[in-house]
């Protein structure tokens, strides 16, 4: 992986426009990862009287409302960004792997609620399903993980608490849309097979990560 220092928001957003594919934090290839990236002054930072700074984290609403680049749990059900690019080929991709969500099903429920809302925080969406009960909420997440693991579902932007002097405060909510609402139905649906599409993102990945093994390009793809 090519050694690039980030320094600010737009060149983070110039860093996936060129690799395509970006995820969030370390997931075992070195180098791989926006975290990996950034200068020093914009990792994660305890301040000594309390509380943290960490200016990448953000820039992720930024990043997505700037670039129209895709974030979600797409590797190992673990957040990454995507370009605009690369997007159409992974959904294409992806969906072939990870069929609509049968009939009836929990996943049905979630996608069919979402798509009637348009947009809604993680919590809204979790209430409005109706997983509200004790120890419900890891039940939900792993539902959503997997609508968007098969691209069903991506992040709109992140929404914040304010104190009351209007300040932001602590980690912001996903704000959960469709990728058809937010990027249009042509950008999910190339005019290409899943098989065509990838073979496209595998030779991408063999350009952005030369080093690595043909099992792994397949279980980042899968």
């Amino acid at each position: 992986m090519k050694k690039t220092t980030v320094h600010n928001c737009p060149e983070m957003i110039a860093c996936i426009n060129e690799t395509g594919f970006l995820p969030l934090l370390h997931m075992g290839i070195r180098g791989w990862s926006a975290d990996e990236k950034v200068d020093e002054d914009s990792r994660y930072t305890q301040l000594p009287e309390g509380g943290w700074e960490w200016p990448l984290w953000e820039w992720k609403g930024p990043i997505l409302q700037e670039s129209g680049c895709a974030y979600g749990k797409f590797f190992d059900n673990k957040a990454a960004f995507i370009s605009r690019e690369w997007w159409p080929d992974f959904c294409n991709y992806r969906r072939s792997v990870y069929p609509l969500p049968e009939e009836g099903s929990v996943e049905e429920s979630i996608l069919t609620t979402l798509k009637t809302e348009g947009s809604l925080i993680t919590r809204e969406l979790r209430a409005a399903c109706g997983f509200t009960g004790p120890k419900m909420r890891g039940k939900f997440d792993t539902y959503l993980t997997r609508l968007e693991m098969g691209c069903y579902i991506v992040t709109e932007d992140f929404v914040y608490p304010h104190d009351r002097h209007g300040r932001k405060y602590g980690w912001g909510w996903s704000l959960l849309t469709t990728p058809e609402a937010l990027f249009g139905k042509e950008a999910c649906h190339p005019h290409r097979t899943p098989q065509e599409s990838h073979e496209r993102l595998l030779r991408q990945f063999r350009k952005i990560l030369p080093d690595a093994s043909e099992q792994l390009y397949d279980f980042l793809l899968k």
